[in-house]
Parts: structure tokens; sequence; C-alpha cells
């Protein structure tokens, strides 16, 4: 199936381009259906595409010579990855895996160098996000230097909130991946959800995380 023309319309590269040219673009785009659990990339192997997730969830992790895992981030429905070996020509620098049944769309590294080419407009848009992600990844190294792991978690719960109100266990974060998303131990991650519950910020009934006050948990951040 070719790639929604939403994805194409809401993707920051092609923001600025004119309908027909998106258009263009459609044709080039494959899709890929990945199962729950599966790894879509590893590490520090070649790369040859940049993805931009339809539907589902996707982790992008690294993983320490111990095995310790560092979640750098986790992809939503329209979200991009990988862009960094189809860029550079290097290897992957991070690791993806589905955490629910998704769909992604991929294009390859050759079609992604002639949309360069070809549109000028895709490389100053190529140059805004990875501006994002450099300041995403300052506020990562701030994060696991400055904040104690308390409010980490209240980071985390705040950008997840509406994960954590769905019926659908598929959907939350389960205290492991939390773990890895602000390096640390998932026993640490439960001392710290019984204080939040303690404080009054939160409130956990049959594995849910509910929050009750929202201004808590920002000022802890």
């Amino acid at each position: 199936m070719p790639v929604p023309a939403e994805l194409i319309e809401t993707s920051p590269y092609f923001s600025g381009l004119a309908p027909q040219e998106r258009d263009k673009l459609k044709g080039l785009f494959f899709e890929k259906s990945v199962s729950k659990s599966e790894v879509i990339l590893w590490e520090g192997e070649p790369g040859d595409a940049l993805y931009i997730l339809g539907t589902g969830r996707i982790k992008i992790f690294r993983t320490s010579a111990e095995g310790k895992e560092q979640v750098l981030r986790v992809m939503r429905a329209g979200d991009s990855f990988n862009e960094v070996p189809v860029f550079d020509g290097g290897p992957n620098p991070a690791s993806a895996m589905a955490l629910e049944d998704s769909v992604i769309y991929g294009i390859h590294r050759g079609d992604v160098q002639h949309i360069l080419k070809d549109y000028p407009q895709v490389s100053i848009n190529v140059i805004r996000v990875f501006s994002r992600r450099l300041r995403d990844m300052v506020s990562l190294v701030e994060d696991l230097s400055f904040r104690h792991v308390t409010a980490r978690l209240a980071k985390i719960l705040l950008e997840h909130a509406v994960q954590f109100g769905e019926e659908s266990p598929e959907r939350r974060l389960t205290q492991q991946q939390m773990a890895a998303m602000i390096g640390t131990a998932r026993e640490m991650v439960g001392r710290s959800l019984k204080n939040l519950e303690t404080m009054g910020a939160i409130r956990v009934e049959r594995q849910k995380i509910i929050i009750v006050n929202r201004e808590m948990l920002q000022r802890l951040v």
C-alpha cells in the first residue's frame, strides 16, 4: 500500500512543499508491518533507509556491553527515525524495536539523496529537524546528569499521560521500560512511584497510573 497522504503532509521533512511535489514523493516509500517485540534495526549495522511510523509505537534504544538498555525515545505515529545513517552513510546509531504491532514506511538512502538535490526546501527542513533532535539529546543528558530519579520519572509520566489512561495494556509503559528511559533500575522506579503516590501526585490502581496532581509533577520536573 502507498504511504498515507497525511504522513507526507504532516512530516516536518516535507513541510513547505507544494501538494503536487508531495504527491511525487509518495511512490518512493515502501510499507513494512512489524510485530510486537520485533527488532527493526540493530545499532552498529548498516542503515539504508529512513522510516516514518504510520501506526503503533516503537522504542529507539542503545545497549551497553553489559546488556544495560537506555531508551532514547518512544516513537509515535508520524515520527521519523534512522535518519543519521541515511545522511552520513555510517551504521545505525541505535536499535529500534516495536512496542506493539506497528506499520512503518521507509524510503531508501539513494532516493533520499535525490530528493535533497531536487527539493532544496527538504534540505532546509532536515537542518531544522536535526536541530530539534539535538535539543532533545541535550535535554536527555541534562535529565540523566542533574535530575534525581523521581523528577525524571515525573517527566516521563507527564509526557506519556495519555497512554497511561488508555485501556489497552499494550499501550502502557512497563516499569522496566520506564527504568530504561530514565537510566535507572526497575526497583528504583517502583520506589519512586510509591513516593509520588505518597505525595499525592499520582494514584496506582490495578497496574494503571492515574495522575492526580499534574501541577505537583510539573514542579518536580
